[in-house]
């Protein structure tokens, strides 16, 4: 069952889906003042006919894609990208028509590296990740067009780092990859005797050689989900 949340102003509204376990668990975030500062927020943003990624209907795509229980495994993004068709509400991740990112090309090698046999795909749609588990969380769900982290002061990270902190109050055994200072700063939100938390630089062009290559983060993360007696994660 699917809930919906209506962003709802006099003149327009957005009407917003959220999957049903996680609005059970968020429940009290939606009452919160900063809440309603995002919907106002992105009301008046579309009102005044400003171009905001991902699409209304994508900005809690990750949230619909791997219900709450079924979370084994967290990447932490900053924001969606702000190019144009970029977005759909997952970290990393591009639609199927469009060429996957810089920073998703190397983590498609880093895969290689740790999975020889591993054919890099054409597509960057990571949607069969999150279908398995793999929780592909922005702390800033929103983006103006053209104006990369434009919604870092809107409000969001008070309510993704409330995400975070909920999986790790009400969840185990989950593995956070951190890559990047501006995700391992969010270690502070996770309980890391209840979890696993691998760091890495950002697989960006301008970090990736620093380290991301040879973290070997996707190996070590299906080790540690049949260490759990999980299924690991087919990337």
């Amino acid at each position: 069952m699917q809930a919906n949340l209506n962003f709802e102003e006099p003149k327009t509204s957005l009407h917003v889906k959220l999957e049903a376990s996680w609005k059970a668990v968020l429940l009290d975030e939606f009452s919160k003042p900063y809440f309603a500062g995002i919907k106002q927020a992105l009301v008046e943003q579309k009102q005044q006919g400003i171009q905001v990624y991902p699409p209304v209907p994508f900005i809690f795509n990750a949230f619909e894609l791997t219900p709450f229980q079924q979370v084994k495994v967290v990447i932490l993004g900053q924001d969606p990208y702000h190019g144009k068709g970029q977005a759909h509400g997952l970290s990393f991740s591009v639609p199927e028509s469009v060429k996957p990112p810089p920073s998703l090309l190397n983590i498609y090698k880093e895969i290689k590296n740790n999975y020889p046999t591993y054919t890099i795909p054409a597509s960057g749609n990571l949607t069969n990740w999150a279908e398995q588990g793999v929780f592909l969380l922005n702390a800033m769900l929103t983006v103006q067009a053209a104006k990369p982290a434009s919604h870092q002061k809107l409000g969001w990270q008070n309510f993704t780092d409330a995400v975070i902190q909920k999986l790790s109050e009400q969840r185990e055994g989950l593995i956070f990859l951190l890559w990047g200072k501006f995700a391992q700063n969010k270690a502070a939100l996770i309980d890391q005797t209840k979890h696993h938390i691998l760091t890495a630089p950002h697989p960006s062009p301008f970090s990736a050689h620093n380290g991301f290559f040879g973290c070997e983060h996707f190996i070590k993360t299906n080790k540690l989900l049949e260490q759990q007696n999980t299924q690991p994660i087919n990337w």
